[in-house]
């Protein structure tokens, strides 16, 4: 008998150790694997390693890509396999209008119910012409107008930023402003860095760049947006205010640094850029609500590619990504300016910052981005925006007469319209 209690005894462990692994395994298949793509700080890490905790049944396999990450996404499109269950787009979202049916519609997965939790403006510029909402705001760049307040007193001109923004309001206001200041500092510092800032940002402040909604290209209007974005940028240069200086090149960083650049309208992510890039200023920038009116330049954006096999988890996980209080954190650690409206309320916002003059810019950031127009940039915004771009350059670098140029700008459009 004690010979079968033993036999019995054993077949009874064999049991239970064949019956704890097998739920071991069991427990194993139930953890669901969402790869993500993104760049290297359009999310924030921490937050990313943070989604295990938040979902238990969820891993995370995070992919940094670097280089062309626009190219490798568009080949994986190509490819029809190969991507990842959620991707980050970055303002060339429109450009993958085409692609829509190669993503989840995130109304389909119940994206309407915190619709009303963001910018609208944002929230749009995700959403394609036919009402299908591919991607999801991630952050925001909100314009304003950088300017070193030494340089305007001794110009006589004012240096609060609610002065500064009554006076030059308009940019005709502003440009007038700038002969004033170079006239003063004896031809010494110029108003503002190239000709390509000025177009981007007036355009930055409308409500169509290239296209309408429709994709009717509407540069052949006199009074089109991007007529409007030209006039400003060519009279920018032939009033001298240029000091021809290429966007965060060396040679900016250096005229930044020097003193020979007075101001410059850009988006709310050059404030670390202008930190890192002029380091002798600290305490002479300030920042004010942007001539011709609050814009935006930039943003990110989370999607989830059609290829996923769990797009109902990949949207939970982007929508805690994504809230506010998170929103909040991204910006706290990345300067990633929110989308979300109720992190726009955040005391982070009106924290006073050294570089800029004790200066809280937050405030003037915020109001910019409750305000912006909601615009529409067109499936081919890129390849139109260069051909444009080369064309002012050539105005102000080589001395091109500017209706040549335009001439010259159309004409290339519509061969790429063409193709």
């Amino acid at each position: 008998m004690a010979k079968y209690r033993i036999l019995l005894t054993c077949l009874l462990l064999v049991a239970f150790m064949v019956s704890g692994c097998s739920s071991g395994s069991s427990s194993n298949d139930k953890v669901k694997t969402l790869t993500l793509w993104y760049w290297n700080r359009s999310l924030d890490d921490n937050l990313i390693n943070a989604v295990q905790k938040q979902f238990p049944g969820i891993r995370i396999n995070a992919q940094k890509i670097g280089g062309d990450f626009k190219s490798k996404l568009k080949t994986t499109l190509a490819a029809g396999s190969g991507g990842p269950d959620i991707v980050a787009f970055n303002d060339w979202v429109t450009e993958l209008f085409p692609s829509a049916d190669r993503f989840y519609n995130l109304y389909d997965l119940g994206a309407k119910d915190i619709e009303g939790d963001y910018l609208d403006w944002k929230w749009q510029l995700g959403v394609t012409p036919k009402g299908q909402m591919i991607a999801m705001p991630i952050d925001t760049g909100p314009t304003a107008l950088f300017y070193r307040a030494d340089l305007f007193e001794q110009a006589g001109l004012p240096t609060d930023p609610e002065e500064v923004h009554q006076m030059m309001g308009t940019w005709e206001d502003y440009f007038a402003a700038g002969e004033k200041l170079q006239k003063a500092l004896g031809g010494k510092v110029k108003l503002l860095d190239n000709i390509g800032q000025v177009y981007t940002q007036v355009n930055a402040q409308s409500d169509k760049i290239y296209f309408d909604k429709n994709e009717n290209f509407i540069g052949e209007d006199p009074s089109s947006s991007m007529k409007k974005a030209w006039d400003l940028a060519v009279k920018a240069s032939q009033m001298g205010l240029l000091a021809n200086a290429s966007t965060f090149s060396s040679e900016w960083n250096a005229a930044m640094n020097n003193g020979k650049i007075a101001s410059f309208v850009s988006a709310v992510w050059a404030k670390q850029i202008l930190m890192d890039a002029a380091p002798d200023t600290k305490g002479k920038w300030r920042v004010a609500r942007a001539p011709g009116g609050d814009g935006n330049n930039g943003g990110s954006f989370l999607a989830i590619m059609k290829t996923s096999k769990y797009p109902k988890e990949s949207f939970e996980v982007m929508k805690w990504l994504l809230n506010p209080e998170n929103q909040v954190t991204s910006f706290k650690e990345l300067n990633l300016f929110p989308s979300a409206a109720k992190a726009l309320d955040s005391d982070v916002m009106k924290q006073k910052e050294d570089f800029f003059g004790g200066q809280a810019t937050g405030e003037i950031f915020t109001e910019s981005a409750r305000n912006v127009k909601p615009s529409y940039f067109g499936t081919k915004y890129a390849n139109l925006n260069g051909i444009v771009s080369r064309e002012l350059s050539s105005v102000a670098l080589q001395g091109k007469n500017p209706d040549k140029a335009w001439e010259d700008a159309l004409s290339r459009v519509k061969k790429e319209l063409l193709r």
